[in-house]
């Protein structure tokens, strides 16, 4: 009982206060004047001023509405306790409570413990009806408007969605004809047929395309779920916002029945069907695969898909190894226009030592076009790890590793231009890393004077290159260093002559450099082996990398859109599932 009159913020029974007051006095403290004796002198008052008698007694001490220091402010706070005391005047369980005391009661409960409060009685199971309750339960629990007739997410209407895939010269004023009458849907029925039942498919998956990958949302629209899949902005426009394509959508069609609808093709949406395979997967299948195919065939179906997929027509793109790659995905992804597996994936969480906001960010990658990577902090390490792949290097692989503890002073402009002078002092780290790396394994340290002689001595490129807390001549340039100081958070940046950039829009300053190494491979992953390159960041929604072997820049720019139900609980949750994301695709 103690609970619920916390629950409910009734307070203590009048028993349970003047037990306490007694124990108060047996301590030989001073305690205030008897309840009873309290409500006699308040009633006698509210007599005295044409009050209402007996019956309006309250369990509350202090002067009566009479006084004048207190006037009509006290007199309407009696005059509320004495219309909420309509039931028993000393509730002894919950079903004493009044209606609309135990609707505020229920509607701070989840939902899925609202069923078993019906099964306790009969007036529960009435009041559980209140739409209100089943109100703030949709919305607090799954982020549903208001009003269930706007249904918008992301700028995007589900019901001008559902007229132009249905039929694109419909009129948007008849979406009424198409869409069922959802003036009649209430709160309870959609929670207990469409937002309960599917609430484990809302947030972030990757999609098993083999080494393509993906990035799917799943949220709640109105009356509607939908997956929409995360297309990159064409090549080469890193800046501009993801595209996106509804693969799915789960609605009400009817009174307390959900339906489910593929949105693949272009017919307009179709019988689908989701599956849960297990804990953090599921799958969807088509049950009308001939809404997919087009009357012109599979070449009107290429066409389509690389407009739609990169922008341009066949005969725009001149370099003959892109057309091989382009097709090679068309023909491979289309296998997968039926029936599609989803995992699970988190957003990283931040710590106070992160270098900027973790996150996803869209990047260049040459020929492959624009890849989704996710940026993530472990300690002094920095790793960007594909949701979308390629041939070479699929998603799921860690394909930028940088290590934070070994910044990069860039040069004067005139030596960053000269993509010589950048290797020396990426490949001086590079070496030194190695050293290490060999050292440790053998249970070995390098004493300070080593160490100096490795980065001062010899006639190699390093030469010239500070290492750990060797001390170098004064023809040392500063280099890559764990000690070394920080650089100013805008220096003047330029890509060296002879690296290439997919965009040559790219910032003129950045606040920071660190080695790093990016991840290379043959066709089909084979030999696959990490190169050394330098990481830029330039601000808290852009960074970049230099991959010196291949003599290329990738721009990455941070992916803003609000992604609801994505962040991994806590790190551990996150980091496993990064290892299970390799072990996908390796």
């Amino acid at each position: 009982m103690a609970v619920c009159a916390r629950l409910c913020g009734v307070g203590q029974s009048r028993r349970c206060r003047r037990r306490q007051r007694q124990n108060q006095e047996d301590q030989g403290s001073d305690s205030d004047m008897d309840e009873e004796e309290e409500e006699r002198i308040v009633g006698q008052k509210q007599a005295d001023v044409g009050g209402a008698g007996p019956r309006s007694t309250v369990a509350t001490a202090g002067p009566s509405d009479a006084s004048p220091e207190y006037g009509s402010a006290n007199a309407n706070k009696l005059g509320f306790l004495d219309r909420a005391n309509t039931g028993p005047p000393n509730p002894q369980s919950l079903l004493d409570l009044p209606p609309e005391l135990l609707v505020e009661i229920f509607s701070l409960l989840p939902g899925t413990a609202l069923p078993n409060v019906a099964l306790v009685c009969k007036k529960f199971r009435q009041i559980l009806n209140t739409e209100t309750i089943w109100r703030r339960r949709c919305m607090e629990e799954f982020g549903m408007r208001e009003d269930l007739r706007k249904m918008e997410v992301g700028g995007v209407s589900s019901r001008d969605l559902y007229v132009k895939r249905v039929n694109p010269r419909v009129k948007s004023g008849r979406f009424m004809k198409l869409l069922p009458d959802y003036e009649h849907m209430d709160y309870r029925d959609v929670y207990m047929y469409l937002l309960h039942p599917y609430r484990h498919i809302l947030g972030l998956w990757q999609p098993d395309i083999g080494p393509y990958g993906g990035l799917l949302n799943v949220v709640v629209d109105g009356l509607f779920i939908i997956g929409w899949m995360y297309l990159p902005p064409h090549d080469p426009r890193v800046e501009d916002p993801m595209r996106r394509r509804p693969l799915f959508r789960i609605h009400m069609w009817e009174s307390k029945k959900a339906t489910v609808e593929c949105m693949y093709g272009h017919k307009g949406p179709h019988k689908g069907d989701i599956q849960t395979v297990k804990k953090d997967e599921f799958s969807t299948k088509c049950n009308q695969t001939d809404h997919h195919r087009m009357p012109g065939g599979r070449q009107e179906e290429f066409r389509t898909w690389l407009e739609e997929e990169w922008g341009r027509t066949l005969e725009d793109i001149f370099h003959e190894h892109m057309q091989e790659l382009i097709l090679m995905k068309f023909i491979y992804t289309s296998q997968y226009d039926n029936c599609l597996t989803y995992r699970r994936i988190y957003l990283p969480p931040r710590l106070p030592s992160d270098l900027l906001q973790p996150g996803l960010f869209k990047g260049t990658y040459g020929s492959h076009g624009l890849e989704i990577v996710m940026l993530s902090f472990h300690g002094a390490t920095a790793r960007a790890t594909k949701l979308t792949g390629d041939p070479n290097v699929p998603a799921g692989q860690l394909t930028l590793d940088v290590d934070l503890s070994r910044s990069v002073v860039l040069p004067d402009l005139e030596r960053q231009r000269s993509i010589e002078e950048l290797s020396r002092l990426v490949l001086g780290v590079h070496e030194e890393v190695q050293r290490e790396a060999q050292q440790q394994a053998k249970g070995t340290s390098t004493a300070p004077e080593d160490a100096a002689e490795g980065a001062c001595g010899g006639d190699s490129g390093a030469e010239e290159v500070e290492a750990g807390s060797g001390v170098c001549s004064e023809s040392c340039q500063p280099g890559p260093s764990s000690s070394s100081s920080s650089p100013p958070d805008a220096q003047p940046f330029v890509l060296p002559l002879g690296v290439m950039a997919r965009n040559e829009v790219y910032p003129r300053t950045c606040r920071k450099c660190f080695y790093g190494t990016g991840l290379i491979a043959g066709h089909g992953f084979t030999s696959p082996e990490r190169t050394p390159g330098l990481f830029v960041l330039f601000d808290e929604d852009r960074f970049g990398f230099i991959w010196l072997e291949l003599k290329s820049f990738s721009l990455y720019s941070r992916l803003t859109d609000h992604l609801a139900h994505a962040h991994a609980p806590n790190m551990e949750r996150f980091e496993a599932m990064l290892r299970n994301m390799q072990s996908w695709t390796s």
